[in-house]
């Protein structure tokens, strides 16, 4: 036996592969620093002094009690956002849709959730309906893109960013026009009291959204790595052709991989609206879906790696809501920060299969 598990051993910690190991990192961390660099020089523009701007986000996100719980309790949608994601990109995939599934999944649980609470419902059986409806109407909302894509071969990043306005769309009709509550002069769903939401972790405020979405990044992460079906996925992304010639059934392994993907992004609406909002109102929008597919990439579709970006995420972004008002910056500043991150990754990525071209080459 030592001798089986000497040259392992020896395998997992040989210089090849720390190298290796290292460079993924690399390729990882160094745009985010490259993106903090110039956002900074952007304040600097603007007049505003970029260490204090950014030592006032970690005040605000990171070193507070408020402030932390804060940013733990945002991790939550936004873990179930990036399942949703690696799901699908990991299957070759692209659901950018998540924002209507998102809203489409919040307005259904929020329908839910309120009148079971009135009508005197447990309140976990409340919660688990809600969240059981936010899914299962999200994952309904990519059926369509899904089929087309399975059957017709049509690219679906077209067909969820058209799904995904009209679910936008659909979900504000249904806050104005059927499930508005009729006690409240702003169009809103009936809100469901504090009491009676998601129960907050450890006498604290953090909701216990968060664990359900750490749950889903670890379980997605073992789904793609640990199990034949997440193998028949990743076969089906890397070559569909070949998937199809190995007799997988890449038409029903698209749906459900786009029926899967949408039904988290939904189950993230769910968890917002029962662990932190209460309630829908017309026209919200967070508008999280695109903002998380660069930390997915960032993280190179592993599931640790993604809990880490989306807590760097969340406390800049609880951060900056605050800073935004003590110093004068505008407050979707975070968007720019994104935005820029998002160039500088593709940047990079270019640059490093340039490399591995090069190197294959010779």
């Amino acid at each position: 036996m030592s001798g089986r598990s000497g040259p392992a051993w020896g395998r997992r910690l040989s210089p090849a592969r720390l190298k290796s190991a290292l460079a993924r990192a690399g390729l990882s961390v160094a745009p985010v620093v490259i993106a903090l660099v110039i956002t900074g020089a952007l304040l600097r523009i603007m007049g505003v002094n970029p260490l204090d701007y950014y030592g006032f986000i970690l005040q605000k996100g990171l070193m507070t009690p408020s402030g932390l719980q804060a940013t733990l309790t945002r991790m939550g949608p936004l873990l179930l956002i990036a399942a949703s994601l690696m799901v699908a990109f990991r299957a070759g995939l692209w659901n950018l849709g998540g924002d209507g599934q998102f809203l489409l999944g919040a307005v259904i649980a929020s329908a839910v959730a309120a009148p079971l609470n009135q009508l005197g419902a447990p309140s976990w059986l409340t919660l688990l309906a809600a969240m059981v409806a936010g899914t299962l109407m999200g994952g309904a909302w990519a059926i369509l893109p899904a089929i087309l894509k399975a059957w017709q071969h049509i690219n679906e990043i077209i067909t969820t960013m058209m799904m995904s306005f009209l679910g936008i769309s659909l979900a504000n009709v249904l806050v104005k026009l059927v499930f508005a509550d009729p006690a409240t002069t702003v169009p809103e769903t009936r809100t469901l009291p504090y009491a009676q939401r998601l129960p907050p972790l450890f006498g604290t405020h953090t909701s216990s959204g968060l664990l359900i979405g750490l749950f889903a990044v670890i379980a997605v992460h073992w789904l793609m790595n640990r199990t034949a079906f997440g193998l028949r996925l990743r076969t089906v992304g890397a070559n569909p052709r070949a998937a199809l010639h190995a007799g997988l059934p890449v038409g029903a392994l698209t749906i459900a991989v786009l029926a899967l993907s949408a039904a988290l992004a939904g189950l993230a609406g769910a968890v917002e609206v029962i662990g932190i909002e209460g309630n829908v109102r017309a026209d919200w929008n967070p508008a999280y879906s695109l903002l998380v597919v660069p930390l997915v990439f960032l993280a190179r579709f592993n599931g640790f790696a993604t809990i880490a970006f989306v807590f760097i995420f969340s406390v800049l972004s609880i951060g900056s809501e605050s800073a935004a008002r003590r110093m004068g910056v505008p407050n979707h500043f975070t968007l720019v920060t994104v935005a820029v991150l998002l160039i500088v990754f593709g940047l990079t990525e270019m640059v490093a299969q340039r490399r591995r071209g090069r190197a294959g080459g010779q």
